[in-house]
């Protein structure tokens, strides 16, 4: 059984870090492409960051560029968005999700993602 548990949300001020956290269990990261998306009231479900099954690609939207960094660590299962200079544009709940199906390609679509977490929510204060 596959369960991804997100962690690490909060309540913070404009320009702050907060590091999220994707405990993965019943799947192996090197075999899946993980990533993190958010939904913010109102809104869709969007890309934020992803990793490759090999570790060594990685992609970030636009509007996160430069400010947030996904990563792994393989021997904790345990997939990371370390995200500084925050801005109240980022409030959102984020997800942690894994495709498994990938055969090596990162899909920023959530469709092609088949397990998702529960959701951490961030809310950034101005």
């Amino acid at each position: 059984q596959v369960q991804l548990v997100e962690s690490g949300g909060g309540l913070v001020q404009a320009g702050d870090s907060l590091r999220l956290s994707c405990a993965a269990s019943g799947l192996t990261l090197r075999r899946n492409v993980m990533a993190w998306f958010r939904q913010a009231p109102g809104k869709e479900r969007e890309f934020v960051a992803a990793i490759d099954r090999s570790g060594g690609n990685i992609y970030h939207a636009d509007s996160v560029k430069g400010r947030f960094s996904i990563s792994r660590d393989v021997a904790k299962n345990t997939v990371y968005l370390q995200m500084n200079s925050l801005k109240p544009e980022d409030t959102a709940v984020y997800y942690c999700a894994a495709d498994s199906n990938s055969r090596g390609l990162v899909s920023t679509y959530r469709v092609e993602y088949d397990y998702w977490g529960q959701g951490t929510q961030v809310t950034v204060s101005s």
